[in-house]
């Protein structure tokens, strides 16, 4: 009787690894959706779509786009970590993943527990920008002038698209690792930021490679420098912050994609290598980097590690200068 039942066990085991293997196999045999966490027309919904674009031509199965926008990504990352663990729906998210843990009390979803890395696919650096009236051609310019100012009782205006976006943190960074107080401008928007800063009202901003170029290349702006710890394939002329008298000094806008929790390793191995392979490609890196983008395609390991540190890094920055929630 025993004899049976451990039989029965052991054959049910084995057909349940059999399916299993099979299932992945096949994989993938129904349309992939990425749940894309911001708006469409941003940059992470920019990298969304090209990569969706070029995995259906590669996985010959469609791979569709879904806009969760809202709460600072936390909608869309709650929905993925709610979503079977199937590898049909990944969540495609950018660096604010590791900065709402600091800002919201009480989240959906935990980050280090519900989500499982697959790679930083691209990344890309702000760069610091300044009217062109401001007498700063450096970053250590701009570091005096800022202490100058602030010793005088005229603290520096900087803007961002809102208190505890990328660009409002990589200044706040800035700022706090010189020790030099200046005084935060949120908009609603960056657009709304930048017409702002070209106009001289608030002279100093932090915003993509994409954004600010066009602007710089005219005149209207001053860039400085990148907020990246190495220099920019997007911008290469331009130093980093780091090796201008900041060192230690990164800050980066970057765009991952992760599974639900208890998807199983072979779909996240299987994920992570159609994916590195395409942003590995000469053509699509060309494209990104078009884009302002630099291509990273790390290991699933060394994704995990950088959202631990991040997650780390922002908590004590916001808790220095305080950040309200969006």
């Amino acid at each position: 009787m025993c004899t049976s039942i451990r039989l029965l066990t052991f054959c049910s085991l084995l057909a349940t690894a059999s399916s299993a293997a099979v299932a992945q196999a096949n994989f993938p045999s129904q349309p992939i959706h990425f749940i894309v966490t911001t708006a469409p027309g941003g940059g992470l919904d920019n990298f969304s779509r090209l990569l969706a674009k070029e995995l259906t031509a590669r996985l010959g199965q469609q791979v569709v786009v879904d806009n969760r926008p809202g709460a600072g990504t936390t909608i869309g990352s709650a929905a993925a970590a709610r979503a079977k663990p199937d590898g049909y729906t990944v969540l495609l998210n950018t660096s604010a993943l590791a900065i709402s843990p600091a800002i919201y009390e009480k989240l959906p979803y935990d980050t280090l527990r519900d989500l499982i890395p697959v790679t930083m696919g691209a990344a890309a650096p702000n760069v610091l920008v300044v009217h062109p009236s401001l007498p700063a051609k450096s970053v250590g310019e701009l570091l005096a002038l800022a202490k100058a100012r602030a010793n005088r009782g005229d603290p520096l205006l900087y803007g961002s698209g809102g208190s505890g976006t990328n660009g409002h943190l990589a200044a706040a960074l800035l700022f706090n690792m010189a020790q030099i107080r200046v005084i935060h401008v949120p908009y609603k928007s960056g657009s709304l930021a930048t017409v702002d800063v070209i106009a001289g009202q608030v002279p100093v901003f932090f915003d993509a490679v994409s954004s600010v170029r066009p602007h710089v290349n005219s005149g209207k702006l001053r860039a400085l420098a990148v907020s990246s710890a190495q220099r920019s394939a997007a911008a290469p002329g331009l130093p980093t912050i780091a090796e201008s008298g900041v060192p230690g000094y990164e800050s980066m806008q970057w765009y991952g994609l992760l599974l639900p929790a208890g998807t199983s390793p072979e779909i996240v191995a299987w994920l992570h290598r159609e994916t590195t392979a395409l942003l590995r490609a000469a053509p699509f890196k060309e494209r990104l980097t078009a884009e302002g983008m630099d291509v990273v395609a790390n290991t699933p390991d060394e994704f995990a590690a950088m959202i631990k540190a991040d997650i780390a890094k922002w908590t004590r920055l916001i808790k220095a200068i305080g950040v309200p929630a969006t």
